[in-house]
C-alpha cells in the first residue's frame, strides 16, 4: 500500500545552487516547487523567507553546492534554520554535489577537516537527513549522526556506454588517478571491460605513465569531481601516448572552472559525459561535452525515502538502466 501525502505531507524547496535539477526531482511527485524568496543585501548578507506553511510537513530541500560554494551553503544553513522555526516536521537536505568533501582528512599537522565541520553545521542548523550523490570519499557519510543516503552515478554512466555499444574487449576503463580505482572498477563491471590506471605525479606535471594495456583500444576515464579538467586532459595525453585508440571520459559533478572549458576542448577527450548535480553557466561548457540527468535518479530516492520502502535497489540499478 502506498502512503497517503493527506497523512504525509511533503513539499520540495529549491534555492539557487541548481533549480532546474531540482524541478525535475519534483516532477516525480507531480508536484511545483515550494515558495521561498531569497535576496543578498548588499553587504552579502542573505535573507531568506517561506512564503508558504510547512507546519508539520516533510520537507526536502534541494540545494547543489557549485560556485559560488560558499553564498550557497550560507543559503542552506539559513534556510534549514527557518524551516525548523516554521515547524516543518523532517528537514530533508537534498545534495546533489557535497562541496568540501575532498578534505576529509589530516594529510599534514594541523590542517581542518572540512567534510566533518559540513556534516557539523547541517546538522546543528537542523536538518535530520542528507540525500547526496557520489561523495568523493563515502567514509564522509561516517561524520554525520543522522541517516546519509549517499547514491551513485555509475549506473546511469553505464547506460549511456551500453546505448553507444562500448562495451567488451574493445574497451578500457581507466581511473585518472590512484585515488579513484573503486569507481573505475564499477563501471568496468557494467561494461565488461578490463582496467587501467594513470599514476601521475602531482609535483611534476609531465610525470605520470598508465598501468594496464590500453594499446589499441577505446579508453573511458572515469572521474567524481571535475573541476578544471587538468587531471583528465593529462590522463588523457598519457593514455594516447601509451597507444589508446581514442579516449571518452565521465565525471560525475561538473564544476568547470576556468581554464576546463578550454583544457577539455584541446584536449585528447573525444567526448565528455557529465551529469547535471552541478550548475554551471553555458559559456563554460566544453563543445565536446555531454549532459546526462541525475534528477529522475534522485526523484526516485525521494520518493523511496518518503514512502519508508528500501533504498537499496536504486543503488544498483541494473533492471532499470539495462531493460
Amino acid at each position: 500500500m502506498g502512503v497517503n501525502y493527506e497523512e504525509k505531507p511533503l513539499k520540495i524547496f529549491s534555492l539557487n545552487g541548481n533549480t532546474p535539477l531540482a524541478e525535475k526531482i519534483a516532477a516525480t511527485f507531480g508536484v511545483k516547487l515550494g515558495d521561498c524568496a531569497i535576496k543578498q543585501f548588499s553587504d552579502g548578507e542573505i535573507s531568506i523567507s517561506i512564503e508558504e506553511t510547512v507546519r508539520g510537513v516533510h520537507v526536502y530541500l534541494v540545494q547543489a553546492t557549485n560556485q559560488p560554494v560558499n553564498d550557497y551553503y550560507m543559503e542552506l544553513l539559513i534556510m534549514i534554520d527557518a524551516l525548523k522555526r516554521a515547524s516543518a516536521k523532517t528537514i530533508n537536505v537534498v545534495l546533489p554535489y557535497y562541496a568540501y568533501a575532498r578534505q576529509d582528512r589530516t594529510a599534514k599537522p594541523h590542517e581542518p577537516i572540512t567534510a566533518k565541520l559540513i556534516a557539523n553545521l547541517l546538522q546543528e542548523a537542523g536538518a535530520t537527513r542528507v540525500l547526496t550523490l557520489d561523495l568523493h570519499t563515502v567514509q564522509v557519510q561516517g561524520f554525520f549522526d543522522i541517516p546519509v543516503d549517499n547514491l551513485f552515478t555509475m549506473p546511469l554512466f553505464a547506460r549511456y556506454y551500453r546505448d553507444q555499444k562500448m562495451t567488451g574487449d574493445d574497451y578500457v576503463v581507466v581511473s585518472p588517478k590512484n585515488s579513484g580505482v573503486q569507481r573505475a572498477r564499477s563501471l568496468g563491471e557494467y561494461l565488461n571491460t578490463t582496467l587501467a590506471i594513470v599514476d601521475q605525479e602531482e609535483s611534476d606535471p609531465n610525470g605520470g605513465y598508465v598501468i594496464g594495456d590500453v594499446k589499441g583500444k577505446t579508453c573511458i576515464m572515469v572521474d567524481d569531481i571535475l573541476n578544471t579538467g587538468a587531471t583528465l586532459a593529462k590522463a588523457a595525453k598519457f593514455l594516447k601516448d601509451a597507444g589508446a585508440k581514442e579516449v571518452y571520459a565521465c565525471a560525475s559533478h561538473a564544476l568547470l572552472s576556468p581554464p576546463a572549458k578550454e583544457l577539455i576542448e584541446n584536449s585528447e577527450i573525444k567526448t565528455l559525459c557529465v551529469t547535471d548535480s552541478c550548475l554551471t553557466a553555458e559559456e563554460r561548457h566544453p563543445s565536446n561535452m555531454e549532459y546526462i540527468s541525475c534528477g529522475e535518479l534522485m526523484g526516485d530516492a525521494v520518493k523511496v525515502i518518503h514512502e519508508n520502502k528500501p533504498m537499496s535497489p536504486l543503488f544498483k540499478l541494473e533492471e532499470k538502466c539495462f531493460d
